[in-house]
């Protein structure tokens, strides 16, 4: 029987990756994410599933971040009752993320409804955190290095990918053939992360994309980074820094410690703000081996902050009046307790509203860098006179050369690489130029599209 893959995810988009073994009759999902951004492909998260999620036999997680992890609730609910298979420490930020998405989601419906804005009636939650709960029994810890063979399955392997905490490329080996997932992949030579490590050989290889067309800013993020609150602090100023809660918002810590301990940036308050991201944070001490920090380092970036774990906290540091960093999650203003905060701070031309990597079409950081004058929260527009400015340096993300680098590491080339995980123009980007400078066989599929496997 031939190995097949079909990408129900993160194809033509780098949000939703979803990619679905199959051999002799038995299924394996890698990555179950959750599809973000733009309408059309957030309505694709309440469509029914493509194939019945009773029939898989296996979910397998590069990461934790949720459009790779965050439908794993619905899973659930409708029908899968395998094992889902992911290094320690992504087991253990699912329990965080996936939590917290189900709760989010139920006091998102609940104040739509409460406000009237949604066009449902009633809106309801995707999923809920009894759903998410349900969820997280079903995960269990891979040990990066330690190759797993699972029953009628894959063997599988995992290797870091530097990408945030747990963060893996994963090797499967199915019915003598050998394909490779590169997840997402981090950046060489980070302050914070592990350099994503090499993988030897693979039949099969699929690449993200997120990058795929650009190279990222060379400049210092110290050095932009403190331009940036200086200049704000100046004026009397907020910075609120939209960030994703795992991995963006610890490095975010470690550059502001620095910065706060070298005199380069005065001692204002900073505030994180987001409950996961201080349960994040605290992980950072227990996977040392997934970053370069030292335990001291861990300690002093971890304490740059004042925790705001409460809503009543959070209310009480949007109407602060005093200049200060706020940190709060979702890294695209998609969601979370930011949302209040940028209603609050972003009229104010004295503020700033400052994003640190990529931002997906259809979001509202997407819309704040491209010069929107003003984003709808909550059902109504607010005007968006602050500063807005973007740390695309700080992208946890390997840019085209990275992701180029990564690649020319594997020993043979494989018999076709698949390119995903990015939105077309840097996925095609990215297929050029794996054509022309490697001389490999690439291309960028379709949603929903089958390919089998020689």
């Amino acid at each position: 029987m031939t190995l097949s893959i079909s990408f129900l995810g993160g194809a033509g988009t780098v949000t939703g990756s979803r990619f679905l073994l199959e051999h002799d009759g038995r299924q394996v999902l890698v990555d179950c994410g959750l599809f973000q951004g733009l309408k059309q492909l957030r309505l694709r998260n309440w469509a029914k599933f493509p194939v019945d999620p009773a029939s898989i036999d296996a979910v397998l997680l590069t990461h934790a971040h949720l459009d790779h992890s965050g439908y794993l609730p619905a899973l659930v609910r409708d029908g899968f009752r395998g094992k889902v298979h992911a290094s320690s420490a992504t087991v253990e930020l699912c329990e965080i993320l996936l939590k917290d998405s189900g709760f989010l989601q139920e006091k998102d419906a609940e104040y739509a409804n409460r406000h009237g804005f949604s066009k449902h009636k009633p809106a309801l939650p995707l999923y809920t955190l009894k759903d998410a709960e349900a969820a997280l029994r079903h995960l269990h810890a891979v040990q990066f290095h330690e190759r797993l063979s699972l029953p009628d399955g894959p063997d599988i392997l995992l290797r870091r990918a530097g990408h945030i905490l747990g963060a893996a490329s994963l090797e499967c080996s199915w019915g003598g053939v050998r394909i490779a997932f590169s997840g997402d992949l981090g950046r060489f030579g980070d302050p914070v992360m592990v350099n994503p490590e090499s993988v030897p050989e693979a039949d099969y290889v699929v690449v993200e994309s997120t990058y795929g067309n650009r190279r990222h800013e060379k400049r210092d993020p110290q050095d932009a980074l403190a331009e940036i609150v200086n200049r704000t602090i100046a004026r009397g100023g907020t910075v609120v820094i939209p960030a994703f809660a795992v991995g963006r918002a610890q490095s975010l810590l470690y550059h502001l410690e620095r910065l706060v301990s070298s005199g380069r940036v005065s001692r204002i308050p900073v505030f994180l703000d987001s409950p996961m991201a201080i349960n994040a944070t605290e992980l950072l001490h227990r996977h040392s081996g997934d970053h370069r920090l030292t335990p001291d380092e861990c300690e002093r970036a971890c304490g740059i902050a004042e925790y705001v774990r409460g809503v009543g906290e959070s209310k009480a540091l949007t109407s602060n009046p005093m200049p200060k960093v706020i940190v709060s999650a979702s890294g695209m203003a998609t969601g979370g307790r930011v949302l209040h905060h940028l209603k609050r701070y972003a009229p104010e031309r004295r503020n700033t509203i400052l994003f640190s990597g990529f931002q997906a079409a259809g979001t509202r950081g997407a819309d704040m860098l491209d010069g929107a004058d003003r984003i709808k929260i909550h059902g109504e527009y607010i005007r968006v006179r602050a500063e807005v400015a973007n740390l695309p340096m700080l992208s946890a993300h390997a840019d085209a050369d990275e992701i180029i680098a990564w690649l020319g590491r594997f020993h043979r080339p494989p018999r076709m690489t698949f390119i995903s995980h990015g939105e077309p123009e840097e996925s095609d980007a990215l297929r050029r130029r794996i054509k022309d400078e490697l001389g490999w066989a690439c291309r960028v599929p379709e949603h929903l599209e089958k390919a089998v496997l020689e």
